[in-house]
């Protein structure tokens, strides 16, 4: 009896997993955002809105299937693994993402009722159509409580912002972006 109890251990180490959560759960958001070049502030361009405004509102679709498979429970934390940035097809007067930006360019969560923002990820100089891929700097557990709690709520705004290209505001363009964020929720 006493060999077996080096293999009951081993199996139910197994099965508690090795330093990570037992059950995650991950999937693409996609956010489409605009721009124009009259809009233009400061020499920064700013494009937001609030991603369950979303078509299909795929961010609460994540979410949820994230609490189905965690069993009904909230995920403890989300992480963001890739983020890119794309010229949409339907952008007018830009080819290219270095017509529209120049420098640091910021992608941002500002959370509805504490308007708290936490920075997602940034690139530097992007250009090209894309996808460019974003340097990732979001932490879901440096987040407030109840910044947190709205976040998984989708209360709040995906806010992309970047010096502007120096032509960028005499083009007269009208600039679409589709941001596609890949997150995993763990239990």
């Amino acid at each position: 009896m006493n060999h077996l109890l080096p293999l009951v251990l081993c199996a139910a180490l197994s099965l508690m997993g090795c330093g990570g959560d037992a059950v995650s759960y991950s999937a693409p958001v996609g956010i489409n955002l605009k721009a124009k070049s009259s809009d233009t502030v400061n020499a920064t361009v700013t494009a937001q809105k609030g991603i369950s405004t979303e078509s299909g509102n795929p961010f609460k679709v994540f979410v949820d299937a994230a609490r189905q498979e965690l069993d009904g429970q909230s995920p403890s934390r989300v992480e963001l693994t890739t983020l890119t940035l794309t010229l949409g097809a339907g952008s007018v007067g830009v080819a290219s993402l270095a017509d529209v930006f120049s420098g640091r360019v910021d992608l941002l969560f500002r959370m509805e009722e504490s308007s708290n923002t936490y920075v997602v990820g940034h690139v530097e100089d992007p250009t090209g159509s894309g996808p460019v891929s974003f340097l990732v700097d979001f932490d879901s557990t440096a987040m407030a409580p109840d910044d947190y709690s709205r976040f998984l709520e989708s209360k709040f705004n995906v806010v992309l912002r970047g010096s502007a290209a120096s032509t960028f505001m005499n083009k007269g363009a009208d600039v679409d972006f589709q941001s596609t964020f890949s997150f995993t929720a763990f239990e």
